[in-house]
């Protein structure tokens, strides 16, 4: 994808291809040389490596759903490129890939122009970089989950517990 193309789509909610494992809908945050940053509801923060992207959609009605408020401070790594990227997430515990039988996740120890290696349990796994299509590393934007009385669902789960353990100290 053209980055100039790209940079037209920052702020917007867009869908990455068509389908397949590697399509995602997300929150445009940034372009730069080789790579765009964008949010996702189920995997947070992804980065894509641009020459991978077949397809780029914009509803012309702004129907995408996304169901994340975008925090005005996300702290988020930039680089000039995607090298440079991975320099700066090394030895964080990150996601190669979306899906599909190429699917890592490890720490990554190591990278270069070549490949990009990861920790994956007791072996070490160097990853081309010509088929990383995409990369993450941890970083979520937190949904809120709370009910009509204002209580989440964590809350109330304690609370049904406590009621039990209450009705067993009676008993």
């Amino acid at each position: 994808m053209d980055r100039e193309m790209m940079n037209q789509h920052v702020g917007k909610t867009i869908r990455v291809d068509r389908g397949g494992p590697e399509s995602r809908i997300g929150k445009l945050l940034a372009v730069f040389e080789d790579y765009f940053v964008l949010l996702t509801e189920t995997d947070g923060v992804v980065y894509y490596k641009t020459n991978h992207i077949r397809s780029v959609t914009e509803s012309s009605k702004d129907i995408l759903n996304f169901g994340l408020k975008v925090p005005e401070k996300l702290d988020y790594k930039t680089a000039e490129n995607f090298h440079k990227l991975l320099e700066s997430i090394r030895f964080q515990w990150v996601k190669i890939n979306r899906g599909g039988s190429e699917s890592l996740e490890g720490v990554l120890s190591d990278s270069n122009k070549h490949y990009a290696s990861l920790i994956v349990k007791d072996e070490v796994v160097r990853f081309s970089m010509k088929h990383i299509r995409n990369i993450s590393y941890g970083l979520m934007v937190e949904k809120s989950k709370k009910d009509d009385s204002g209580n989440s669902n964590e809350d109330e789960s304690n609370d049904n517990n406590q009621n039990n353990d209450d009705n067993e100290d009676n008993e």
